[in-house]
């Protein structure tokens, strides 16, 4: 029988968080705002992505119950040193998508945008190439203001 080391775990993270990653979002459905869709592992894209940004931050973490950075799994602090924990937190500018509704959300690496294009929020017209969706999280349907910028954080384990 084999099995992932925790050096291989490491490994892992070390290969996600050296490609480009993004945060999408998307309108999802509406039904979802009464009944929450099912989860799917094979989903592969987002149902009605409106954009993506690139990550704000992606650091390796270590859990600590006193950490600084709360989630509903637990607390983390940031390490210098490669571990098997990713953290991705994302800033979205308070005009990305401003009157949209959001109902989902996903990471992807390895995205790959248009020739010329630059920007660090896109909408799926400049996306050359998805990447592979690496996290979905359907949310609780937020109607996006000219005047908020969004924020959404994410611990992975590999």
């Amino acid at each position: 029988m084999s099995i992932l080391t925790n050096s291989g775990r490491v490994a892992m993270a070390a290969a996600i968080i050296a490609q480009p990653i993004y945060l999408a979002w998307g309108n999802g459905e509406t039904i979802w705002d009464t009944t929450p869709p099912s989860e799917n592992v094979a989903t592969t894209a987002l149902l009605a992505e409106v954009g993506r940004r690139v990550v704000t931050q992606a650091q390796y973490v270590t859990p600590d119950s006193a950490g600084a950075i709360q989630m509903t799994s637990g607390n983390y602090d940031l390490s210098t040193v490669p571990t098997n924990y990713l953290y991705f937190r994302t800033l979205f500018n308070a005009a990305d998508a401003a009157g949209q509704t959001i109902r989902e959300l996903a990471i992807f690496v390895g995205t790959t945008l248009d020739a010329g294009v630059t920007a660090p929020y896109v909408t799926p017209s400049q996306v050359a190439t998805p990447g592979q969706m690496l996290l979905l999280e359907y949310i609780t349907a937020i109607a996006l203001s000219s005047s908020v910028r969004q924020q959404f954080e994410f611990v992975l384990e590999f």
